[in-house]
């Protein structure tokens, strides 16, 4: 039985593992991690093998779904562990960002993680899978278990909400600076 649950499990890797190191190869834009990322989904499936339904999906998507869960989870670990260890102490060594980029990315980054952290869990998780996991709409779809035009509407409704929130921040923030220094006054 041992030999039969080992040849199946080298065939199930060897049949789905391209397109799952695909989809986290573009999701994570980084080959050591995406192959990480398959590694941890297949270890799931195969920790988890009772959790699949055929009757709800194939191998393959369910496979799929495993990667992009992991992938997605990478990606928040990896942006949070980045927010968390930029500190007033630590050098930036990005040539390419200079320091007012680098204060400007820090300016922007609070407000549209309180506005995302706002925003219901089902429209941030669309805008998440779309923006952060580089998941298409029907990918989504897919995914959530939702139909295409649900996404849809969810990501419009988030983006519209999104739109309004960073602009009412952004009028607090202009309310709280005052006026303009250096701004000329009755002329």
């Amino acid at each position: 039985m041992a030999g039969s649950t080992a040849g199946a499990t080298r065939l199930l890797h060897r049949q789905h593992v391209g397109a799952c190191l695909a989809l986290a190869r573009r999701i994570l834009d980084d080959r050591e991690k995406a192959e990480d990322v398959v590694q941890e989904a297949f270890l799931d499936a195969w920790r988890h093998a009772d959790r699949f339904d055929p009757q709800r999906s194939s191998m393959r998507n369910w496979l799929l779904m495993l990667t992009h869960r992991k992938a997605v989870d990478r990606v928040r670990h990896d942006a949070l562990r980045a927010t968390v260890s930029l500190g007033p102490t630590e050098e930036i060594c990005d040539p390419a960002r200079g320091p007012e980029q680098l204060a400007l990315a820090a300016l922007l980054a609070e407000p549209v993680q309180r506005a995302m952290a706002s925003l219901p869990a089902v429209q941030r998780e669309a805008l998440v899978l779309a923006y952060w996991g580089g998941l298409t709409q029907r990918e989504i779809a897919a995914t959530t278990k939702c139909p295409i035009g649900t996404v849809k509407t969810r990501m419009r409704n988030g983006m519209l909400t999104l739109a309004r929130l960073l602009h009412e921040l952004a009028q607090e923030a202009a309310a709280d600076r005052g006026p303009l220094v250096g701004a000329r006054s009755g002329s």
